[in-house]
């Protein structure tokens, strides 16, 4: 299912670049155009990544924009939104010189579009990257403010420092595949898990990763009575790596909490009424329990790996 969604999102994304890239490129030339593609995506990645906080990724407006562990995210969509944020600026600015069926396709024009994907974005929110989609469009918007569109007559020595920029911008891509190639046989996804070593460090930021999306399930079903992919979770608990003793502990109890929430909301899936409490109360005060032993385990581990 996640391989299938991720497939058609990279067509909409081909698709849309085929749609939206040319105006670009006719508006600002191939020069500007490759270089806003660069930035833009750029800024999606790097908002993809400021936005890994767990302690904000709560409730429906947190998780739309903040995650609580970060994950791959190849950013093409990022700056795709770039180019979005482009023509919509483009429009605003030069609203009184476009003729009337450029107005309706450019500035506010786009704001069908833009409402359209960020709402598609909110609905999807947990495996589209949102902060990306953000971060290219408001970046985008930034350079239409900044630079002005290619107009007749140029001055050669402008053109010349586009160029340079976008010979620069084509080096930063083809370096970055080059560093992809160079460690793709190093990715830990293709090595044994006994022959990874991960540092003290990492251990500790990936259980810390691991649990929290454990408790996003369990909120879950405790109060919406969803219990997708909690039993995966559980089951990956177990293959966690974990800092000390402690949290082995607290790993295993966890687990078997989420199996047992799991076991009764199975058992119980055909019932018509939803109660205000689904759960069985003894479920819900054992696993509040766990987490104020967590969360008091937390307070002592967490600034050792720190220092």
């Amino acid at each position: 299912m996640f391989v299938h969604v991720n497939l058609l999102h990279l067509l909409v994304n081909m698709y849309s670049l085929w749609m939206v890239g040319p105006y670009v490129e006719k508006l600002y030339g191939s020069a500007k155009f490759a270089v806003f593609w660069v930035v833009t995506g750029i800024a999606g990645v790097v908002a993809s990544y400021l936005t890994v906080r767990p302690n904000l990724a709560t409730g429906s407006l947190g998780k739309f924009i903040f995650k609580s562990f970060d994950e791959p995210s190849a950013g093409a969509s990022g700056a795709l939104f770039g180019l979005v944020g482009v023509l919509f600026i483009f429009g605003i600015k030069f609203r009184r010189e476009l003729p009337e069926g450029f107005k309706r396709a450019f500035g506010t024009g786009m704001l069908p579009i833009i409402l359209i994907n960020l709402f598609i974005g909110y609905i999807g929110r947990g495996f589209i990257d949102n902060a990306a989609h953000l971060g290219g469009l408001l970046s985008g918007a930034g350079l239409a403010v900044a630079v002005q569109y290619r107009r007749p007559g140029e001055r050669a020595s402008v053109a010349t420092l586009w160029r340079v920029l976008e010979v620069v911008a084509i080096a930063v891509v083809l370096f970055s595949f080059y560093k992809v190639a160079r460690n793709f046989r190093n990715s830990p996804a293709l090595i044994p898990a006994q022959q990874v070593i991960t540092p003290p460090n990492q251990i500790f930021v990936t259980y810390v990763a691991w649990i929290n999306q454990a408790q996003e399930s369990a909120s879950k079903m405790i109060h919406d009575r969803d219990a997708s992919n909690s039993e995966a979770i559980a089951k990956a608990l177990h293959n966690i790596p974990a800092p000390d003793a402690k949290a082995t502990e607290l790993r295993e109890r966890l687990s078997t909490i989420l199996t047992q929430m799991v076991t009764y909301l199975n058992n119980t899936k055909n019932e018509a009424p939803r109660q205000s409490a689904p759960l069985p109360p003894e479920q819900i005060d054992r696993y509040n329990a766990w987490r104020k032993d967590y969360n008091q385990w937390l307070k002592t581990a967490a600034p050792k790996r720190q220092r």
